[in-house]
This record gives structure tokens, sequence and C-alpha cells, in this order.
């Protein structure tokens, strides 16, 4: 791999993707796309090469970037539709998803088999994040194989080598169990004080300035009170994430009530209808269950 601006194939341009994408090639990469819904990939033709196949798009790629959904979509597109296959000797895979540890440890064991180095290097910092350059990146690898991913890394975000494959993945699930939980915890209290009269915004405003003090109760917080959940992390990603760290919990021995408790109201959320709105949008699923709207108080979610 050149030290300067390796081609990069990126697979899976969403949310996430697309902005990643664009701070790629403001930054000088050379880029092969793909996307399973190829139209998503149209807004890069003039600047980037655009892939049929993942096995197309990753044969010449000195960096394979992967942003998709969760475990089995990455299983099926590195293994099922011959991504790993492809990858040329002396590849660096840097799976950018929120995958299973033991899906990151397969999947670098493959990818090793082809003489390519892996790393798990899952992302917080939702969609804003991403479109900013300012993505907290928890990368799982070997030494080497993280320092060779340094100047992709540092046009995406911060990176933080976490340990071994899968540690990057582990981190993430820690992430994500201290969100969802935050989130539960944010809504339930805005929604305490704003039935016993007080004026949520005001609570809001009040709790920035202590201890209670979160990134949570600052940007979701207002969200909440804007009634703002259009997706920025979708809440079936969330519920995904929760059921992953139950996963990982059991398998260590682990029992984590909190987080088991997070899951559960997640998934009354997503069966309720909305596995589109923003995680922050479990809001929505407290109101349901007590009858009170936020602010509104005395009235029906279905008023």
């Amino acid at each position: 791999m050149t030290a300067e601006r390796p081609h990069i194939a990126f697979l899976g341009i969403g949310l996430m993707g697309a902005p990643m994408t664009r701070n790629l090639l403001n930054a000088g990469f050379p880029m092969t796309l793909w996307n399973r819904t190829a139209g998503k990939c149209a807004p890069f033709a003039g600047e980037a090469d655009i892939a049929e196949s993942p096995a197309d798009a990753v044969r010449e790629a000195d960096v394979v970037i992967v942003m998709l959904e969760n475990s089995d979509v990455v299983h099926q597109v590195l293994v099922t539709q011959g991504g790993l296959d492809a990858l040329k000797p002396g590849a660096l895979v840097v799976d950018m998803s929120s995958v299973q540890p033991s899906v990151a440890r397969h999947h670098a064991g493959l990818a090793a088999e082809k003489g390519a180095g892996y790393v798990d290097a899952p992302v917080s910092g939702g969609t804003v994040g991403a479109a900013e350059a300012r993505l907290s990146i928890m990368a799982g690898g070997s030494e080497e194989d993280v320092a060779r991913a340094a100047a992709v890394f540092e046009v995406l975000g911060k990176c933080t080598r976490i340990g071994p494959v899968g540690a990057g993945q582990l981190a993430k699930l820690a992430n994500q169990a201290i969100v969802g939980i935050t989130i539960g915890a944010v809504s339930e209290a805005l929604l305490l004080a704003a039935k016993g009269g007080a004026d949520p915004a005001a609570v809001r405003e009040a709790l920035l300035g202590g201890f209670a003090s979160s990134r949570i109760l600052e940007l979701h917080g207002q969200r909440m009170i804007d009634r703002d959940f259009a997706p920025g992390a979708p809440a079936r990603i969330q519920l995904k994430d929760m059921r992953m760290i139950l996963d990982e919990a059991r398998a260590e021995g682990l029992t984590l009530p909190l987080a088991q408790q997070t899951h559960n109201e997640y998934l009354s959320l997503v069966a309720n209808g909305h596995s589109d709105v923003d995680h922050s949008g479990l809001l929505l699923e407290l109101e349901h269950l007590n009858g009170s709207l936020l602010g509104s108080l005395g009235r029906s979610p279905k008023e």
C-alpha cells in the first residue's frame, strides 16, 4: 500500500457512508464506490469510479472501507458476494460498521488467508460527526494495521486504538450501552419534570450546568423538546446495538439489567412503528406508556 493517497474502495454509501466519502474525496483519495442501491453513488459519479459488485470494487483497492448496517449485511457483502476473495495481497480491510466482535475476528481471519490486513473501526458521532469529520473511531487490530489506516482515519475524525481485532467493536458496544441507557434516562427525567409542571426546556438548561450534564442531554434533550426525531441514528440501529450488547454479555456470563430494560423499550418503540425515528425518539415509547406528551400536560399522545 502506498504511503500517500491509497486507492480506497468504499462499500456502503448510506447516511454515514455518504458524508465520509465526501470528506475522503475532498482530501484527494482516489475512490471506487459500491452500494446495494446504486443510485446512492450517483452524487459522486464525476469524482469516483462506481462498481457493480463488491468484488469489482475491491479488486484494485489498497484500503477497503466497509460501512454497512449490521453483521449479516457485512458478512453477505464480504463473504457471500466475494468481497474478501477479490482482495489483492497487501490490501487492508477497515470495517467501520457496528458488528459483533466475533464476526470481526472471523472476517479478520478470512482476510489474513488472502494476505490482507484487517481493522475493525466502528465509529461514534452520527451523521453530524461524519459530515464534520469529527467521528470518534474505535480501532481494533495490530498496531501496524491501525497505523496503515492513520492517513484515512485523520480525514474522518479521531482514532483511538483499543486493542486487537474485535476490541474496537467492544468499545462501540460500551458506547452504545451508555448512549441508549442515557437517552432513556433523559427521556424519563424530562417527562417527570414536565408532568409535575416544570418547563422541560428550562430543566434541560439547568441540568446542563450541573453533574447531570452530558452530550445526550445537550443534543438529544433538545431534540425531545423540539420533537425533532428525523433520523441521525435510527431507532432500529440502536435496537440492533442493544441486542448485540446483550448477546455479548451472555457470551461473557454477564447480566446487564439496565441494558436489558433499554433493549426492551427500543423493541417496543420499533414494534409500535417507529423503526426509522432517531434513537432520541425513545421518548415516544415513554409517552405512549404514560399517556402523556412532554410539554403537553394532560394530553394523550393520540390527540
